[in-house]
Parts: C-alpha cells; structure tokens; sequence
C-alpha cells in the first residue's frame, strides 16, 4: 500500500512539473510577442506587439483550461479568433507576415533548444 502512494505522489509532483513547465513556456510566448516590435494582425486589423500581448494574456486567462501546454496555447487560444475563425498573422519589419502559429512555435522551438543546449 506505501508503494501505491509513493506512486501516486510521484506521479501527481510530475503532473505539477509538467504544469509550471507549460506556465512558463506560455508566458514565454505571451511576452515574446510582447516584445517583438512587430504588427498582430487580428480580423484584418493591425494592432502594436503591446496590443497583442495584452490580448494574449486575455485569451489565456480566460481559456486557460483549454491549454494545458505550450502547443495547445497555440493551436486552442493564439492562432485564430475564436468569434471570427479568422488566422491571426505576425508582421515584422517589411516581411511578409506570418501566421502567429507559426511564429510562436518558432519561439518555442527556440526556447527548448537553448534549454536542451544550457542543460549539455
């Protein structure tokens, strides 16, 4: 019966880990757009990186149970509107703008790596 709650436990501290590891990568994310200094382009209209940011932050305080990671942030909450369906997009600079999914996962994809290297 201990072995069954030391798994438990285990188990539960590791569901916990996991949860501060996606906290964190999203607010990763949330202030990368933040501070970027490039266009969010939402419903056809563009706003500055602090406009974004702050609808971002909205969107996961109040959907933050619909991602429960860093990927489902930005497939569920940050890629489109919910009302509309319309993609949001990443305009930096004269670029072509981006689709803000693939913008993020792009920084995701930055941020693990640098962790995965920090930690060799």
């Amino acid at each position: 019966m201990r072995l069954f709650y030391i798994i438990i436990v285990s188990m539960l501290v590791a569901a916990v880990a996991r949860a501060d590891d996606a906290a964190a990568e999203i607010e990763y994310l949330v202030t990368a757009i933040g501070s970027s200094g490039c266009a969010f382009i939402r419903n056809g209209k563009r706003h500055d990186a602090a406009d974004a940011e702050a609808h971002l932050r909205m969107k996961y305080k109040r959907g933050r149970r619909y991602a429960t990671t860093a990927e489902e942030f930005i497939e569920r909450l940050a890629s489109a509107s919910l009302l509309s369906r319309k993609p949001y997009y990443m305009q930096c600079s004269a670029d072509d703008p981006v689709p803000t999914g693939t913008w993020l996962m792009r920084r995701l994809n930055d941020l693990r790596n640098r962790d995965i290297s920090a930690s060799h």
